[in-house]
């Protein structure tokens, strides 16, 4: 649905279009960008709260940088719409995260514009330094490089990595830190209370007001004049902090903190510090959902609140006559509670989703069991790691596609040690509208090549149920637990716990020439597929895999006997998954079969709702049916048909 845009903003199609408008005007700019993201994401979705806490950094950016030839990185992505919208893709912003539509990220292929991809968070400064480092080897002495950092991306670990580097570099990087003091959740850590003193020390901010135009001053009148004058600074700024500057001390120029919300102010200091050589960073503070109340007042219900009424504020939820399943998520919250409740060995991590993972109920009910550690992967698996070598049993809930971050710690930390630590692997499979970079499609393929490891997946939210309560007996090692985002399929999904035996799959219907092994959330598709043939005269058996590490090796046995033709279905990535699996196998037992093999192919599959994207790969129910449909024979009542 096209939203029409406000008198200035509607003659704003590239960066060059705003430049032609005065300094005054910015602010007429700036309200017309917020509320034309207010009125498009409310009747198409999409992050919220995030970008309209940006719409003036957005603009003063845009107005002073040359983009594209400046560079200019976002971080995390979903900062980015104002971004989107002012560099060519107003009239398609409607299309934002919808199916064949544009992204919801920064993206390369979009835009020149999108210098980077920036789905995930805290890589913005390693790529702009990348960038800074490569222009001055070119001789491109005139071009700038900024990092927006913020919406808690300034908490992990390669954030701080990137900072080292750049204070050691003599290159042209701007870092604007834009801190609103939240991720999806509040943020947390030291950082966090660091940043908080610095914002509110009255004696400091008096003193920094005028310090960036002063240092553009002094820098003209020679090098030894500028080092003297940043002595004096950052003496005065640590005896006014009564601390060392964190950022200082890493050979950064820190200035700040500045109200993120002036866009004329931002566009005088922007300019200002184009002039000042070297690393800088500059300490934005602003309020996500800034421009509607709202959002403002509850920043975690508004960071992707879905489809709402501008006006009143509802977010529209679709109503249902009948109950309905619960998310995967909210089995895994209920549950971990559950467990924690009979075992007081279990706790509960998650790097910076608690919302997102529902682990926010064991943190409310249980303070002391469940930790959210920031966004930060690798720390949330190793700190599970001691956890689990002291006797306890964590529940790293992590999301698939963030697990790839954790991957050494995960072998070195975890595996190599045979320490109990259980990974939720929430999203696994394709995430829905996020896309590419958030799509949960290599953790089975990562995960089973690791020694010591139990891989298995749900069905159903009862099997994630007895699965969570399977791995937190005794001695069960390192254990990975894959579901997918959204709806379960069972609204009397509360039933009692039971252990299911390791490496243990089942069968879920008897059937004739063709056998469909599916491996987690997915096989509720393969039993819409089954339900469709047999109502066709077709009738495949259907196995419901749940371990493919350990692989259920009699149940394996059993098919590759009985069945020539195979079809493994699954919600991950071909290569290495657990069809790969099924032909390990195979050839190790000398078995012959024609194996097809369903789930997501080996290219970067976009954005779009789940069904969608099943159907796209080929592994919906329509999908799974039609190549049973080249194997089975087709039967009626009385004799056999060839199909």
């Amino acid at each position: 649905m096209q939203v029409p845009a406000g008198e200035f903003l509607k003659r704003i199609n590239y960066p060059s279009d705003l430049k032609e408008f005065k300094e005054d005007e910015l602010e007429q700019v700036c309200n017309e960008l917020r509320q034309y993201i207010i009125d498009v994401v409310s009747v198409n979705g999409g992050h919220f709260a995030a970008s309209l806490g940006t719409v003036e950094l957005t603009v003063a950016l845009q107005y002073v940088l040359n983009t594209p030839y400046d560079q200019l990185v976002w971080d995390v992505g979903h900062q980015a719409y104002g971004h989107k919208i002012l560099t060519g893709r107003r009239e398609n912003f409607h299309t934002n995260r919808i199916y064949k539509g544009i992204s919801g990220f920064p993206k390369r292929s979009e835009s020149v514009f999108d210098t980077f991809g920036v789905g995930h968070s805290s890589t913005s400064i390693s790529a702009a330094l990348g960038m800074a480092v490569a222009s001055q080897y070119k001789g491109e002495t005139d071009r700038q490089h900024v990092a927006v950092i913020g919406d808690g991306a300034m908490t992990a670990g390669l954030a701080f990595e990137a900072l080292n580097h750049a204070g050691i570099e003599n290159s042209n990087i701007l870092v604007i830190l834009n801190d609103n003091n939240m991720s999806i959740d509040p943020n947390v850590g030291a950082l966090k209370e660091y940043l908080t003193d610095i914002t509110t020390s009255k004696p400091y901010n008096r003193f920094r007001d005028d310090i960036a135009t002063v240092l553009t001053k002094i820098s003209s009148m020679g090098p030894d004049a500028f080092k003297i004058a940043k002595k004096i600074e950052k003496s005065i700024k640590g005896t006014l902090l009564k601390r060392s500057n964190f950022f200082e001390a890493l050979k950064f120029r820190y200035f700040g903190p500045v109200d993120g919300h002036d866009v004329k102010h931002l566009v005088k200091l922007l300019q200002d510090l184009r002039n000042i050589p070297g690393p800088k960073l500059l300490h934005c503070v602003t309020v996500k959902g800034k421009g509607y109340a709202l959002a403002e007042k509850d920043q975690t219900k508004w960071h992707a609140p879905g489809l709402f009424d501008k006006i009143t504020g509802e977010i529209k939820k679709t109503k249902y006559d009948k109950p309905q399943p619960p998310k995967y998520q909210d089995v895994f919250g209920h549950t971990i509670i559950e467990l924690a409740e009979a075992n007081p060995k279990i706790m509960g991590i998650t790097p910076a989703m608690p919302s997102g993972c529902s682990l926010n109920l064991m943190m409310k009910a249980m303070p002391n069991r469940a930790f959210d550690v920031g966004i930060a992967e690798q720390h949330a698996v190793t700190f599970s790691a001691g956890l689990a070598t002291q006797g306890l049993v964590p529940f790293c809930n992590i999301y698939s596609s963030f697990m790839q971050r954790a991957y050494d710690q995960v072998i070195h930390d975890v595996a190599l040690q045979k320490l109990n630590v259980v990974f939720c692997l929430d999203r696994a499979g394709f995430a829905g509208a996020d896309g590419g970079t958030h799509h949960g499609a290599y953790d089975i393929a990562y995960m089973r090549c690791i020694p010591n490891m139990t891989v298995s997946a749900p069905m159903n939210e009862e099997e994630l149920r007895n699965l969570m309560y399977t791995a937190q007996l005794d001695d069960m090692g390192p254990f990975v637990i894959r579901y997918p985002r959204g709806n379960g399929v069972m609204v009397d999904w509360q039933r009692p716990l039971k252990a299911i035996p390791i490496g243990k799959g089942r069968m879920i219907c008897e059937g004739e020439e063709v056998a469909i092994i599916s491996f987690g959330a997915i096989g509720n598709e393969a039993v819409k597929a089954t339900t469709m043939l047999n109502a066709e005269g077709y009738y495949p058996a259907h196995y419901d895999l749940r371990f493919v590490k350990p692989l259920d090796e009699a149940l394996l046995h059993e098919v590759f006997k009985k069945f020539n033709h195979i079809v493994t279905v699954e919600d991950g990535c071909i290569e290495g998954g657990m069809g790969t699996a099924i032909l390990e196998f195979m050839a190790d037992n000398n078995y012959k079969a024609q194996v097809t093999r369903l789930g997501i192919p080996d290219v970067v599959v976009e954005h779009g709702e789940q069904p969608e994207l099943w159907a796209e790969c080929g592994y919906d129910a329509a999908g799974i049916a039609g190549q049973v449909k080249k194997y089975a024979i087709k039967r009626d009542n009385t004799h056999t048909i060839a199909s």
